[in-house]
């Protein structure tokens, strides 16, 4: 089977979770005779395909002109839908214009908003965009969820999200859980380097740095503590400022990495007490599930998916609360590991498992192509 993968252009120049998704995905499916493309134009040539994947629905203006492209050519399609609502980010961390807009416009007139602006300061901008831009955000994000032959959230919560948001009930849905390589985050086999002995015992924080993030108020939790605090990840393109108040603000025990390889990452998870996703949305987040195998006890936020897949073995905190943040990592730190989050992690999300679940929701897609 030939599978074209579509995606935001930014996906390599700017990688987040979503790009390590694609990535594992398409590794893990090598065994079920799958072979895939990852489109590098805006309007990638579809001839020779068996089926298009989709991914990531808060990114409408890179998917809508192609959809309807697949559409057209008879194309089974499906979504890795990757959804969730950044409203309560965007009323309480954004200022100026950007604060004034999400606290009196809809928000999905902002996410139109903020669409035009990315595609204008990146110089991202295609011709193929304009589709979305004619229409609008609502509109583009029904017609390519009720488009495709199969969704693929993260969890049965997304899938909920996903078909009240953008009235797609009646399309077919496949739970693709977010998963860990157990190749590469396997404690008993990682061996940390002398540069790193140094953060034993720390919090850490493997994110792209952004006010979805949190990373702010993690630094202004720990401000005047002994805990040690390791943030590794770059900010996202449009987080510089971001990126210079957390370096303004945090002090000798705040420590920053730049983005850095799977493996780095796995040592670090390594010497690491705990790890902190205090994000304002996650689905839920890959840098919590690797953690969590290597033997991080995890401070979350209960915001998205989290519960689905830490249920209470997790501390959960709000994420512009320095004082609820610090409550939720000194009780992390004083606990034992949990180990049996790590089985339930070990049992049920691994890239394994997403590829299983993946290749079903492909056999779904040309059964339901077929029965049109």
């Amino acid at each position: 089977m030939n599978v074209l993968y579509i995606t935001r252009p930014t996906v390599f120049s700017g990688p987040g979770g979503d790009t390590v998704q694609l990535l594992k995905t398409a590794e893990y499916l090598k065994p079920y005779g799958v072979n895939v493309t990852i489109a590098d134009t805006a309007e990638p040539e579809m001839d020779g395909y068996d089926l298009v994947h989709f991914f990531n629905l808060r990114n409408p203006q890179d998917l809508l002109v192609n959809v309807r492209r697949a559409k057209a050519a008879g194309l089974p399609m499906v979504l890795s839908t990757i959804w969730g609502s950044y409203l309560e980010c965007d009323i309480k961390t954004r200022q100026g214009i950007g604060g004034l807009l999400a606290r009196n416009v809809s928000e999905y007139r902002l996410e139109y908003i903020k669409a035009v602006a990315r595609a204008l300061v990146n110089r991202n901008f295609s011709k193929a965009m304009m589709k979305y831009f004619f229409i609008g955000h609502f509109k583009s994000i029904c017609e390519i969820a009720n488009s495709v032959n199969v969704l693929l959230p993260n969890s049965p919560t997304e899938l909920e999200r996903v078909r009240r948001d953008t009235l797609s009930s009646n399309v077919k849905g496949q739970v693709v859980a977010n998963a860990v390589d157990l190749r590469v985050f396997d404690s008993d086999k990682v061996v940390v380097p002398e540069k790193y002995e140094k953060y034993r015992g720390c919090i850490l924080s493997a994110a792209r740095i952004e006010a979805r993030k949190c990373q702010l108020d993690l630094i202004r939790a720990v401000k005047g503590t002994e805990h040690q605090l390791v943030i590794v990840g770059k900010p996202s393109p449009n987080s510089k400022d971001y990126y210079n108040q957390c370096l303004a603000e945090a002090g000798s025990n705040v420590h920053f990495i730049n983005h850095v390889s799977h493996e780095e990452l796995a040592q670090l998870y390594k010497v690491a007490k705990v790890h902190a996703l205090i994000s304002w949305m996650e689905t839920p987040g890959l840098s919590s599930l690797e953690a969590v195998v290597m033997g991080c006890n995890i401070v979350v936020t209960d915001r998205g998916d989290t519960k689905y897949y830490f249920e209470d073995y997790a501390e959960y905190v709000e994420p512009d609360d320095p004082q609820s943040i610090l409550q939720g990592l000194e009780r992390a730190l004083s606990k034992p590991f949990t180990e049996g989050l790590k089985q339930r992690i070990e049992d049920n999300f691994t890239w394994q498992h997403t590829a299983k679940q993946t290749f079903e929701g492909y056999q779904c897609a040309l059964k339901e192509l077929n029965n049109d």
